[in-house]
């Protein structure tokens, strides 16, 4: 299931050196971070929106934006499905609570602890 996601990933990958111009990817890594996110908070609002209708082909076609732009975002922050199906693999079997939990000891005020403290 997740050959697909690698295969794009790669793609993703080999847009970074592709002209503006001629490949959509590569128009977003060109506007940089806040294109990504603008478009990701986009599909993410029509994703929203496709669950409240129910529609069940238009929910996976927007989830499917989705999924893209967010391997867009994590191409461009040097990241990949691999980094993300670890997290997952990891928090498999553990209780939902038990990892919100430990998301609240490890942050302060919303952000991650400063390890140069330590």
């Amino acid at each position: 299931m997740s050959d697909i996601l690698m295969k794009l990933a790669n793609v993703l990958e080999a847009r970074k050196g592709v002209d503006k111009g001629t490949s959509y990817v590569a128009s977003l890594y060109a506007g940089g971070l806040d294109a990504i996110l603008k478009k990701i908070d986009e599909e993410a609002s029509e994703t929203v929106n496709a669950a409240k209708t129910g529609d069940r082909q238009q929910i996976v076609h927007e989830t499917a934006d989705l999924w893209f732009h967010t391997l867009v975002l994590l191409a461009h922050q040097g990241l990949g499905p691999a980094d993300i199906l670890r997290e997952l693999e990891r928090r498999l079997g553990t209780s939902g609570l038990e990892e919100k939990a430990r998301r609240k000891t490890h942050k302060v005020d919303g952000k991650p602890p400063d390890k140069s403290k330590s």
